[in-house]
């Protein structure tokens, strides 16, 4: 079946029909690396992931980049705060992300750049804007001219004198156009610099990604995603700084963009205190719930955070690895990806519709029979993996706590097995109160024809 995706560029849904397909290409913004992500930020590379894990399946030979910005601003800012080189802050937050993602399911993308290995890409493609008339040097800035660009805002769909009034954009005096943005400015001794034609200096935010994707993917790429914040400027100015070196070929075919994670109901922001880090929230929560909850709605849509969704994410991954452990025993040999399932993927990453047919599945499988319950477990598993859930092993699902939590398994079956004595000598108080010393301690059990269960109640 085809892949649907929604293009922000043209405003419509569109069969995805990549330029090579024995080499697609896909290049999704990364992090900047100053500080620990918030659990906002995680939505784009889980959402991505499993676009990854869907394109794969119809082109093998996907290659996928996720940059990683490591020359900024903030970096900076960051690294004279805390009193120590600007190395030291972005080797520790990149590997903190990657560590991040990688509990959340991520798989690594193909290519991972960092911006300060291509400073001279970025060189010689600021000298090519320069060449054709699309970038000017002015006070030891380069800067690229708008003007030059007439399809400029033709992502965002709106006028670029709306869009600059609704922007953070630096009106300098050395800029020709309001509009006009760096692409190279000058550092002093205190930050980091790179020898250039226009001085020592660094790169612009924005023409980094362009080299990036430039010299890992080519100069017009299948898929170019990201957050919906990501759309102006900055896909703006790289659509118009590609174009542009490139000889008027396209930059990107296909533009995808999340919406944005609220807090009940409000944005994310530093100014109202509600920012959620994902490093905490994975010491508190279980990473496969967090995973589940960034998916539970349509990527192009916000979606809200609340300690209500995630226990609901917990419980219902509760009840898919409750299906599993009740079928321990059925080998279900190759996971299989159900149709329904591909098919909402395939329109347009319909998550939400995908795990309404997972949670089919699994009452499927709860009601399969003989030899019905291996493909229904097959169908289960392989439905699931496409979204990179149900990977663990479900008792031990059931046996872990929240994370950093100690459980003494061993104690936990000493009075299991006291409690079968008690039962058996007919000591039902006994029985009784040792359930209730379980459930104190946090731990459900559930008697039935096999046996007696224990599972951790997670918050």
């Amino acid at each position: 079946m085809p892949i649907k995706l929604y293009n922000t560029l043209s405003r419509l849904t569109e069969e995805f029909k990549p330029l090579d397909p024995q080499r697609v290409t896909m290049y999704v913004c990364g992090p900047t690396v100053y500080n620990y992500i918030h659990i906002g930020n995680a939505r784009p590379p889980v959402v991505f992931d499993v676009l990854a894990r869907l394109i794969r399946r119809h082109y093998p030979t996907l290659v996928y980049a996720r940059n990683v910005t490591d020359v900024d601003d903030k970096i900076n800012a960051a690294a004279a705060a805390a009193g120590v080189p600007i190395g030291q802050i972005t080797e520790r937050f990149a590997k903190a992300y990657n560590e991040d993602l990688a509990r959340l399911g991520v798989a690594p993308p193909d290519v991972e750049p960092y911006a300060t290995d291509h400073i001279p890409q970025i060189i010689r493609m600021i000298e090519r804007l320069i060449v054709g008339g699309h970038a000017y040097e002015a006070e030891g800035h380069v800067l690229f001219n708008v003007e030059s660009f007439p399809d400029y805002g033709a992502l965002s769909g709106r006028d670029p004198d709306e869009l600059l009034a609704g922007a953070r954009v630096e009106v300098a005096p050395y800029k020709k156009s309001p509009g006009d943005f760096v692409l190279w400015k000058p550092s002093d001794e205190t930050l980091p610099g790179w020898d250039s034609p226009w001085g020592r200096g660094r790169p612009g935010w924005h023409i980094e990604c362009s080299a990036m994707s430039e010299t890992h993917l080519g100069e017009t790429i299948d898929i170019h995603a990201g957050g919906v914040d990501l759309t102006f400027p900055h896909h703006e100015n790289e659509i118009a700084q590609s174009v542009c070196a490139h000889g008027g070929k396209p930059f990107a075919r296909y533009w995808m963009h999340n919406g944005m994670l609220t807090f009940d109901g409000r944005k994310m922001s530093k100014s109202l205190g509600n920012v959620l880090q994902l490093h905490q929230l994975l010491d508190k929560h279980p990473a496969e719930a967090l995973r589940l909850m960034l998916l539970r709605g349509h990527y192009r849509q916000p979606l809200d955070w609340s300690d209500t969704a995630m226990t609901q994410a917990v419980r219902t991954l509760d009840g898919w690895y409750g299906v599993l452990r009740d079928m321990g025993e059925v080998d279900a040999g190759p996971a299989t990806v159900p149709a329904a399932v591909e098919a909402a993927l395939c329109d347009d990453l319909n998550t939400p519709q995908a795990l309404a047919e997972i949670s089919q599945l699994a009452d499927n499988a709860r009601r399969a029979t003989g030899e019905e319950r291996v493909a229904a477990k097959a169908a289960l598993l392989g439905g699931a993996a496409l979204l990179g859930l149900l990977g663990e092993d479900p008792e031990a699902w059931f046996r872990q706590g929240n994370p950093g939590e100690a459980i003494d398994a061993a104690a936990i079956e000493a009075l299991l097995e006291e409690r079968r004595a008690a039962r058996a000598a007919k000591d039902f108080a006994r029985s009784d109160a040792i359930r209730d010393q379980l459930k104190d301690l946090g731990i459900a059990i559930e008697d039935s024809a096999q046996g007696t269960r224990w599972s951790v109640v997670k918050a």
